[in-house]
């Protein structure tokens, strides 16, 4: 298990739920960290609760949706500290909405969130890793990347884009000593569920049952710390129902699929 003591990470997403955690765990391990998110006062908050200064953590405001700025902003992130060592792509967003009912622009804008901001910054950050033949790329994906679920299809759709993009680029990128990992959470108490969005675009508002009596968002971190010192190629960080839906789905298909049916999707 290596140290992350000193390593420069940068954290997409880090104002809430798993980004908020990972950015307490890697400053407890010594990361100097480059923290982002939309909302620069959520962002303050999450680095005054660590205690740290301008030296350990620095904030750099991102709109994920935002294409067009998104180079700029790597190439910045980069800036401040010399180096990016660790990415970890968190900003992510779900969604709440039969099919027939979301607007195009909800897939297009969940899409543009978890697949394409994530791989523009991959894309964006790897020459220097390149360069220096040292790196490691994190995504955060989801169960759900895996597995298909009713009221999720566009959220679904895009992890399991992430999920074929970064195992694909792992096989690419092994050569110049660059690690790719990919993380997938089940339920997690984070307001993900709160924050999702349904077919008109706006949020869902509610907290699902699931999620609530998920596995506790600092724990969840801290698995996430242990994979990227030990340079885990892929991890699922889930309940039994989770663990047991992907067991039926791999080995009786048909089973999963009258399964999922049948349960309460919130």
């Amino acid at each position: 298990m290596s140290s992350l003591k000193n390593k420069i990470v940068w954290i997409t997403g880090a104002s809430s739920g798993i980004g908020e955690a990972l950015t307490k765990a890697l400053h407890q391990e010594g990361c100097k960290l480059v923290i982002s998110a939309r909302r620069i006062d959520e962002l303050e908050r999450v680095k005054q609760q660590c205690s740290a200064s301008d030296e350990q953590i620095k904030i750099l405001p991102i709109d994920l949706t935002n294409q067009d700025e998104l180079k700029a902003k790597a190439a910045e992130a980069e800036r401040l500290f010399g180096q990016i060592d660790i990415l970890i792509n968190n900003g992510g967003i779900s969604q709440r909405a039969l099919a027939e009912e979301t607007d195009l622009s909800v897939d297009r804008r969940i899409m543009e969130v978890n697949y394409f901001g994530a791989i523009a910054l991959t894309k964006y950050t790897l020459p220097g890793m390149i360069k220096r033949k040292s790196g490691h790329q994190v995504v955060i994906s989801s169960v759900a990347g895996v597995l298909g679920t009713p009221l999720r299809t566009a959220y679904c759709g895009s992890k399991h884009a992430v999920q074929g993009f970064y195992n694909s680029l792992r096989a690419e990128i092994k050569k110049y000593n660059i690690t790719t990992t990919i993380i997938s959470p089940g339920f997690i108490q984070t307001n993900i569920t709160v924050n999702a969005l349904t077919g008109d675009g706006n949020k869902f508002n509610k907290m699902g049952e699931a999620q609530e009596k998920g596995i506790p968002v600092d724990a969840c971190a801290a698995r996430i710390v242990k994979a990227i010192k030990n340079k885990e190629a892929q991890v699922f960080i889930a309940g039994s129902k989770e663990h047991f839906g992907r067991f039926i789905f791999k080995f009786f298909p048909a089973l999963y699929r009258s399964f999922i049916n049948k349960i309460k999707n919130t």
